[in-house]
This record gives C-alpha cells, structure tokens and sequence, in this order.
C-alpha cells in the first residue's frame, strides 16, 4: 500500500540526500482536520498534490469513492493551502481530464477547476500541471508487459491502434519542478511529451529487449478497449490558446469554458452529496452536464459490475 511506498522513498532520499531533513507523514487528504493539524504544524511554502484515484477501470467500478477522494480531496488541500497562506499550490492532472470518457478524468477536470478558481479568487499561486502516462509508475503498462514476458506470455494489449503519451519519472519530475516555478498562478500548464506512442510497439519493444521473439517465443494477445478507454488522449481542448513558456517542453492553455465561482460550488456540492448517497448515475448525468465535451454516459459499465 501507500505505506510501504512512502517508506521506501524515504529510504531512497535518505541515501541520496542524507544532510536534508525528511519527515513523512501519512493522512487521507479527505479529512480535512487532520489537513489543518499537518499544515499549522509544518508550515509548508510549496505543495504539490498528487493525491489522487487514477485507475480508470477501478474508478468506473468505484464512482462515490472517484469523488470523494479526487474533488473533496482536492477542495480541503485547496482549503488549507489558503489558510496557512502557501506560496505555491500545484495540481497534478492529466490527459485524461480532457473532453473525458471515464470519471477519473472527469473528477480530475474538477479538480482543476477548483484549483484555478481559487488562484483567481484569492490571487495566490497555484497552477496545474497536465501530462500524460509515466513509464514505470504505479499501474503502468511496462512493469505489467515485463512481468508478462518474465511468465512466458501471452503479452495483453486492447487494441492495436492503442496509443498513449508517456515520459518517464525524472523526465516527468523535472518538468512539474520547472511549470511550478512560473507564473503568478491561475495558469494551467501541459508538458510536451512528444509523439503518441504506440502500445503494441511498446510491447513489442519490451519482448525484444529480454531477448525474445515477438509471435514467436511471446504471444501478444489483443483484449479489447476497457471501458473508459480511448484509442489516444488529448493534452487539451481543441480551439484552446496555447502559448509557449520560457521552457521549450512546457506550454501554458489559456482557460475558455472552465466552471468557477458559484456555479462550480454548488457543482462541487452537488456531486459530494451525490458521492454520499451513492447515486451513481446522477453522478454521471452531472459530470457529463458540465465538462466540455465530456461522454462518460457513452461508456459501458465495466464487467466486472454484470455480477451484481
């Protein structure tokens, strides 16, 4: 779990930077309490949240938890990031928050939007950051392929027409340090990552680097797009401003239909009520009704729900 992972890069930082004072703390960004006792204690100038639930197939079987978690969690960091007077707040989002086919992108557009609301609103510096798929992070498809070539295959791939954006950790690390050093907030900023990547040479690729065959020594075997899922993503919305920055791999989008002020309360509101009492298909409705481009009603319900 968490634990475990916190423990372990804290035993990382530790060796490599051993004169650099760390003190790991685990908490549930849900309760807001708990938040406040952390930040008046620590007093932190720069937050970066990255606490959020991105399994998208886990998400679709798990909505009431997609919103608690991403949009609740996201408002008591907002919250507390306001009142302990933080100089920086950045959001980590994705490519999935864009025109989303799944509620963990849709919760994460929200969570956008409160992020910038309150930058605008109360004029501090807190900006988001959005990219695409980290090779070798948690739920990644390459530990996945590698532990399928290492049992002999077959190698599980949706469709061969499958694309994603990826870069890897420091690559991605790197560039949040950079975007979060810009700007006065209310900035949403979008790594450059490249050309889509295709997955099925990605798995090809992997086959080949152990030393095997593809269709010869390792089957790749074609599963079917999961719900949620689309064939590639989209860094952001079309017709949107995007203008360059002083870093040639970070651009910057100007905001055009993003929800702020009232509307996005009662929207927030709405969906956390929603959250609690488990109406899942109003959640859908709501999300759909007020992301641009949004087609989460589209998708089919994930199959593992056909057992209920």
């Amino acid at each position: 779990g968490y634990n475990s992972r916190i423990f372990e890069a804290v035993l990382e930082m530790r060796e490599l930077y051993p004169s650099v004072a760390l003190h790991p703390v685990i908490a549930d960004v849900r309760d807001l309490p708990r938040l406040e006792n952390i930040f008046s204690r620590s007093r932190p100038q720069v937050v970066f949240h990255a606490a959020a639930h991105k399994h998208v197939p886990m998400m679709e079987m798990n909505i009431e938890e997609a919103i608690t978690n991403n949009i609740q969690g996201t408002r008591n960091i907002v919250e507390v990031s306001k009142k302990f007077d933080i100089e920086r707040l950045v959001m980590i989002s994705t490519d999935k928050a864009i025109r989303p086919v799944n509620v963990m992108g849709a919760t994460k557009r929200i969570a956008e939007w409160m992020v910038l609301d309150a930058a605008n609103r109360w004029n501090r510096a807190f900006s988001v950051v959005r990219f695409g798929n980290v090779l070798g992070s948690r739920g990644s498809v390459v530990p996945l392929f590698k532990r399928q070539i290492a049992s002999g295959g077959p190698v599980t791939v949706t469709h061969p027409d499958m694309k994603r954006y990826f870069m890897t950790i420091p690559e991605a690390v790197n560039l949040v340090l950079q975007a979060a050093s810009m700007g006065g907030g209310g900035q949403t900023f979008v790594l450059n990552m490249g050309q889509q990547v295709r997955i099925l040479d990605l798995a090809e690729d992997l086959i080949r680097l152990s030393g095997l065959e593809p269709y010869r020594d390792i089957e790749i075997i074609f599963t079917g797009i999961r719900p949620g899922e689309k064939l590639s993503e989209d860094l952001w919305d079309e017709g949107y401003d995007i203008k360059s920055t002083g870093h040639p791999d970070i651009f910057q989008i100007s905001p055009q239909d993003d929800l702020q002020g009232q509307p996005l309360y009662r929207a927030v509101e709405e969906l956390l009520k929603l959250g609690r009492e488990g109406e899942v298909s109003a959640i859908i409705e709501l999300l759909d009704e007020i992301i641009p481009g949004s087609a989460i009603r589209s998708t089919p319900p994930p199959e593992i729900t056909a057992v209920n």
